[in-house]
């Protein structure tokens, strides 16, 4: 899953962006001969079951295909690989799914960032920067996007297509209880269960309930840590590296953490910040309610959903902390003043 040097890729972006409909991304996928899948760093159940489903789309209808991410793919996912094989070849082609900025390919942006042809993501945030995107806001998931391009190429459900899809949906929408949820979503996940007998609630299991040592430790931790602000309509809970080695806990345990200081009765917007090495730190936001918080983090460089979203700080601990309150705090007031 990791980068491959040295690829030629024959067809480039052009740097014409255009937004396109389910129809001509069917026909470009039906019209390549072999391509990489970009998904996002740090990955998470929807890029990786977006990416692999599509890998098998794609290997159903002739072509060659390969995942490529720029971060390890997380153990706790590798029951949607199950299927998935990884060669070597030379793309004519390179997509991505559920990547909103070609920032969030990491070590992949130098090579591939100016490469993409197809761009299949959900995130209102999205930048723009592939030759064309199949953009869809309103969907839950951007496997949501993949079930549909995948009726319209006529290509059957299988179980390894459906484990992939369904752990994308069910991971975006918190098991189908965040604001995203749609009567569209479950229409989709009906069909998955009507035409494929797979584990579905040993999935929900495993991806909701299943918690590691290092994780339930760390989880006490933070909350005993959990900072207020603004009048106590902001939490924040900071993670660096030394906690993390003091703890013996691994950076992988980390994930879903954000949803941990909305909890806090009252909260209008809970803040995550992970430390990714000396002076940069990855930030994730959440709003319980109104305030749009994909606006927030694109102040601070970054974007996402109106209900959750991310950047990338850099600086000291103290000054990247600043930084979010005072964008926070300017987010809140301008949610109460369209109030």
């Amino acid at each position: 899953m990791k980068n491959i040097k040295g690829v030629r890729i024959r067809c480039k972006n052009t740097g014409q962006h255009m937004n396109i409909d389910y129809t001509e991304a069917a026909n470009i996928i039906r019209n390549c001969k072999s391509a990489y899948i970009l998904i996002h760093q740090s990955p998470d159940g929807d890029c990786i079951g977006a990416g692999t489903a599509l890998y098998h789309i794609l290997k159903y209808l002739g072509k060659k295909a390969k995942v490529v991410c720029p971060d390890e793919i997380p153990e706790r996912y590798g029951f949607m690989r199950k299927g998935y094989i990884d060669e070597d070849f030379e793309p004519d082609f390179i997509i991505s799914t559920d990547v909103a900025d070609a920032n969030l390919l990491g070590a992949l942006k130098e090579e591939y960032g100016n490469q993409v042809g197809l761009c299949i993501d959900h995130h209102i945030s999205n930048t723009g920067y592939a030759e064309k995107t199949l953009l869809r806001p309103d969907a839950s998931a951007t496997c949501e996007l993949i079930y549909e391009l995948m009726e319209i190429l006529e290509v059957p459900l299988t179980d390894d297509i459906t484990r992939c899809i369904y752990t994308g949906i069910a991971t975006d929408t918190g098991c189908f209880k965040y604001e995203n949820t749609t009567a569209r979503c479950h229409e989709i996940v009906a069909n998955l269960k009507r035409c494929c007998n797979i584990c579905y609630a040993r999935i929900n299991r495993d991806m909701f309930d299943v918690k590691s040592r290092g994780r339930m430790k760390i989880e006490r931790f933070v909350s005993d840590i959990m900072e207020y602000y603004l009048n106590d309509q902001c939490t924040m809970i900071c993670v660096t590296s030394d906690i993390l080695d003091e703890m013996n806990v691994d950076s992988s345990e980390l994930e879903g953490l954000a949803g941990i200081p909305l909890q806090v009765e009252g909260v209008e917007v809970g803040v995550t910040i992970k430390q990714k090495d000396e002076d940069s730190y990855k930030i994730s936001m959440r709003s319980a309610n109104d305030v749009n918080v994909s606006e927030i983090c694109a102040s601070l460089g970054g974007g996402g959903h109106v209900k959750a979203a991310g950047c990338l700080l850099h600086g000291t601990l103290d000054e990247v902390k600043k930084k979010i309150v005072d964008a926070v705090e300017e987010g809140i007031k301008k949610c109460s003043a369209t109030a």
